[in-house]
C-alpha cells in the first residue's frame, strides 16, 4: 500500500475501531470496481482502503504498526543486529499477502458488496478475480403476428450496444430470452448475461383471451341468412370460413389452431359474427323488410 493508512481511510490517529469501521464501509461502498466498471483510478484507490482497513481493524496489526513494529503494508521492521545481516520481512493479508483476514472477521462482505453483484467476496484476502459480470434486463416490444411465426429483431441498450435478438416461432408473452455474454462484463471472469423479456403489443384486430384469439366478424345480412363462404383475417393471412346458413349476430365460430401460443401450446381464433347492413339504403332491402314485417314479424330473442 505505501502510504499512511489513516489517510487513506480518512481518520484521525486515535479512532475508535467504530469510526474506522464506519469510514471504510463509507468509501467502499463509493469505489467498488462494479459501481465503477472500467475505472481504473477507483479501483486502485478501493484496493488502497482495503489494505488500509485490514491492517487497521485488525487491533493487533493496528497497535504493531501505531508503535512501528510493522509498515503500512503489513511488513515487520527490524533493526539489523549489531555486525550487520539484514531484517525479514513479513506479508500483508490485505491482496496477496500472507497475513490474516483480520478486521474482515466482523464485516459482512455479502451484505457490503452484494449489491453490486458478481465476486462480492473478492475484496478479502483473493485479490480481484474471478467474479461474473452482471446480468442485464430490457423488455422488447413485439408484434402479435411475429410471436406467432418468429423473426429477427434489434434492441439498442443504454450503452450503445446493438443486439439482434432472435424471437422464436411461436414466442408468448412474457418470455424471456437469455443471451449469454453479453451482460456487463466481469472482473476477470466471464461476463453476464442479457435477459429479455417480450411484451406482444396489442393488436387493433384480435384480443388476446389466454392462448385464443377472439374477434368480431362482419357479415352480410344474404350470407347470415342463406350461409356461404366468406375471408377471415387470422394472424398469418386471410383464410375462407363458411358461415352456416341463418346465423345470428352473436354466433361465434371457431378456427382451430389459428390462435397464440402460451407455453407452447397453440389456442384458436373465435370469430363472433356481427350481422350488418348496407353502408348506403337499399330501396329494394327496405321494402322487402316492410312486407317481412307486416306478413311475417316475430321477436327476436323469444
Amino acid at each position: 500500500m505505501a502510504g499512511d493508512p489513516y489517510k487513506e481511510l480518512g481518520v484521525a490517529r486515535g479512532a475508535s475501531a467504530d469510526e474506522i469501521k464506519k469510514a471504510f464501509r463509507k468509501l467502499a461502498k463509493e469505489l467498488h470496481p462494479d459501481k465503477n466498471p472500467g475505472d481504473k483510478v477507483s479501483e486502485e484507490r478501493f484496493k488502497r482502503i482495503t489494505a488500509a482497513f485490514d491492517l487497521l481493524g485488525d487491533a493487533e496489526k493496528r497497535a504493531k504498526y501505531d508503535r512501528g513494529e510493522i509498515d503500512a503494508d503489513g511488513r515487520e521492521q527490524y533493526r539489523a543486529p549489531p555486525g550487520g545481516g539484514t531484517g525479514r520481512s513479513g506479508g500483508f493479508g490485505g491482496f496477496g499477502g500472507s497475513g490474516g483476514r483480520g478486521g474482515f472477521e466482523d464485516i459482512d462482505l455479502e451484505e457490503l458488496f452484494g449489491a453490486f453483484g458478481g465476486g462480492g467476496r473478492t475484496a478479502g484476502r483473493g485479490g480481484f478475480g474471478g467474479g461474473k459480470g452482471q446480468d442485464v434486463r430490457a423488455t422488447l416490444d413485439i408484434s402479435l403476428e411475429d410471436s406467432i411465426a418468429g423473426t429477427t429483431r434489434r434492441i439498442q441498450f443504454s450503452d450503445g450496444r446493438m443486439l439482434d435478438v432472435v424471437i422464436p416461432k411461436g414466442a408468448s408473452e412474457g418470455q424471456v430470452i437469455r443471451l449469454k455474454g453479453q451482460g456487463a462484463p466481469g472482473r476477470g471472469g466471464q461476463a453476464g448475461d442479457a435477459l429479455i423479456e417480450l411484451k406482444i403489443a396489442p393488436h387493433p384486430v384480435f384480443k388476446r383471451d389466454g392462448a385464443d384469439l377472439t374477434m368480431d366478424l362482419p357479415v352480410s345480412v344474404p350470407d347470415a341468412v342463406l350461409g356461404g363462404k366468406i375471408q377471415v383475417p387470422t394472424p398469418e393471412g386471410a383464410v375462407m370460413m363458411t358461415i352456416p346458413k341463418g346465423s345470428n349476430s352473436g354466433k361465434v365460430l371457431r378456427l382451430k389452431g389459428r390462435g397464440a401460443y402460451v407455453g407452447g401450446k397453440r389456442g384458436d381464433l373465435l370469430a363472433k359474427l356481427a350481422v350488418t347492413l348496407p353502408e348506403t339504403p337499399d330501396d329494394e332491402l327496405i321494402r322487402f323488410a316492410t312486407e317481412w314485417r307486416d306478413k311475417r314479424p316475430y321477436k327476436p330473442g323469444r
